[in-house]
C-alpha cells in the first residue's frame, strides 16, 4: 500500500508541475497575436503596431551576401531600425500581395517563453517571445527570404 501511496503522489506532482508551465489558450492568443503584429506593422504602415509587438532590445538577423566579395556574413536589425521601417515600407500599398500569406506556427511554449515559426509571402521567420510583466514581446528574430540567393 505504501508503494502505491508514493507513485500516486508522484504523479500528482508531476501533473501540478505540468499545469503551472502549460500554456493556457490565451498565452497562444497572445503569441499569435505579437506574430502577427510584428509583420502586420508592415503592412499597415502602423509603427505602434510593431513597437506593440517587439521588445525595445529585439535583434532581427539573417544571413547577407557581399556581392563585391561574394561571402556571407550575419546581419542584424533591431527594434529602433523596424519601427521606422514600418512607418514607411509599405506607404504606397504595392510590397505586399492584396492577401498576403500570414501563419503562424506556435513551435514551443514553456512558462515564460515561446518560439514561433511565421511564414509569410517571400519569407520565414523564425521568433523568441518573452512573457515579461504579463505581456508577450518578440526578443529575437531568425529570418530568410524562401528564395536564398535574394541574400
Amino acid at each position: 500500500m505504501n508503494y502505491i501511496l508514493k507513485i500516486v503522489l508522484v504523479c500528482c506532482i508531476s501533473l501540478l508541475a505540468y499545469q503551472t508551465n502549460a500554456q493556457s489558450k490565451q498565452d497562444s492568443l497572445d503569441i499569435k497575436q505579437v506574430a502577427l503584429d510584428y509583420l502586420e506593422a508592415q503592412h499597415n504602415v502602423n509603427p505602434k503596431q510593431f513597437q506593440r509587438a517587439a521588445h525595445p532590445r529585439m535583434v532581427k538577423r539573417t544571413f547577407w551576401k557581399n556581392k563585391a566579395t561574394n561571402k556571407e556574413y550575419l546581419r542584424e536589425t533591431f527594434t529602433d531600425f523596424m519601427v521606422i521601417l514600418s512607418e514607411f515600407y509599405n506607404s504606397n500599398g504595392d510590397k505586399f500581395p492584396k492577401n498576403p500569406k500570414k501563419e503562424v506556427i506556435i513551435l514551443d511554449v514553456f512558462d515564460k517563453t515561446a518560439s514561433v515559426k511565421l511564414i509569410a509571402d517571400e519569407w520565414i521567420d523564425y521568433m523568441h517571445i518573452v512573457k515579461i510583466n504579463g505581456t508577450w514581446k518578440i526578443v529575437n528574430v531568425l529570418w530568410q527570404f524562401n528564395d536564398s540567393s535574394q541574400h
